[in-house]
């Protein structure tokens, strides 16, 4: 290779920009057709940040709300995917297929018996509350270390064992033919395809998912989304635009209390060291701020009466 040919792959290498220590959230609308982790490569590659990742699997079939976390937000991300969801999930009467919605094979198809919101709302009734669920075989769940979608895809016969899942809110909204529309609000692990199974079955003819849309996550309850179209746009006007749609850690915590610290009380938390808890005799787990603002820790107190860190974040001042 010449000298010249290798100055120009370095020039080219170069003249990329560079990845930058980015640290907040981006409340992500989620396309149809791209993975989350597909999703969350092309906001990085557009942010330019250094780390990110994902609060949750929605599947390429889903669409909506998909919290993006960055540099010290993902120290959150953990947090983020055990949070209260809502969908709106519409559902394909008398179908059922081998992944539960419309990417599968038909398995099974069924007579629609005639239904009235009575029927229906009894159908419901019995998938709301803590329940047990069986997640279906084309999922991330993993058994021995591989993902179950992936033994299924080869063919393999897929035990899935049930487990509980809370299912706080599941109403009809509209009952057009064969098709269903739903909300959902759910904890985590809930699977939508799955609520859309059982339904059918107790429905008597069976059913699978063919649309589903996230409309919130605790505690983005009225998120303001950015699609990839309009983070690309951002990118064009340069790095402030970008950073101006991302929020900033202490919203991903705007459940928890503050806890506002004087200066040395933050200076020895952001050391790590140990200080009598300064909240309130009944408050809990808390986001602790320094005097000028910044987030620099989510504690709580031990049983000695001291402030513990759960989680330090190392956020730039200013």
């Amino acid at each position: 290779m010449t000298r010249t040919s290798r100055n120009r792959r370095g020039s080219r290498r170069d003249s990329a920009p560079p990845l930058r220590d980015l640290h907040g959230i981006l409340l992500l609308d989620k396309p149809l057709g791209l993975s989350s982790n597909q999703a969350l490569q092309a906001a990085r590659r557009l942010l330019r940040a250094v780390k990110g990742g994902h609060t949750g699997a929605l599947d390429p079939l889903a669409t909506g709300l998909l919290p993006l976390c960055f540099g010290e937000g993902t120290k959150i991300a953990g947090m983020l995917l055990g949070s209260r969801k809502a969908y709106l999930a519409e559902c394909r009467l008398g179908v059922t297929t081998t992944t539960a919605d419309l990417e599968g094979d038909v398995v099974d198809r069924r007579p629609v018996p005639p239904l009235d919101a009575t029927q229906i709302e009894e159908a419901l009734a019995t998938l709301r509350g803590r329940i047990t669920q069986v997640p279906p075989a084309y999922s991330a769940l993993k058994q021995g270390g591989e993902p179950l979608y992936v033994k299924a895809r080869r063919g393999e016969s897929v035990d899935v064992p049930p487990r509980e899942v809370d299912v706080h809110r599941l109403e009809l909204l509209s009952h057009e033919g064969d098709c269903l529309r739903l909300i959902v609000e759910c904890g985590s692990g809930t699977y939508i395809r799955s609520l859309a199974v059982d339904l059918g079955e107790r429905l008597g003819c069976g059913a699978h998912l063919t649309s589903l849309r996230r409309l919130w996550v605790e505690p983005f309850r009225e998120p303001a989304m950015t699609t990839l179209a309009e983070l690309e746009q951002a990118a064009g006007q340069g790095a402030a635009a970008l950073e101006a749609l991302l929020l900033p850690l202490s919203a991903g915590l705007a459940d928890l209390p503050a806890l506002a610290l004087d200066a040395p009380q933050a200076l020895a938390v952001a050391k790590g060291q140990q200080i009598p808890w300064p909240g309130g005799a009944d408050q809990g787990r808390s986001a602790a701020f320094a005097p000028e603002g910044r987030l620099l820790a989510l504690v709580e107190p031990d049983p000695a009466g001291r402030l513990r860190i759960v989680r330090g974040f190392n956020l730039p001042e200013g």
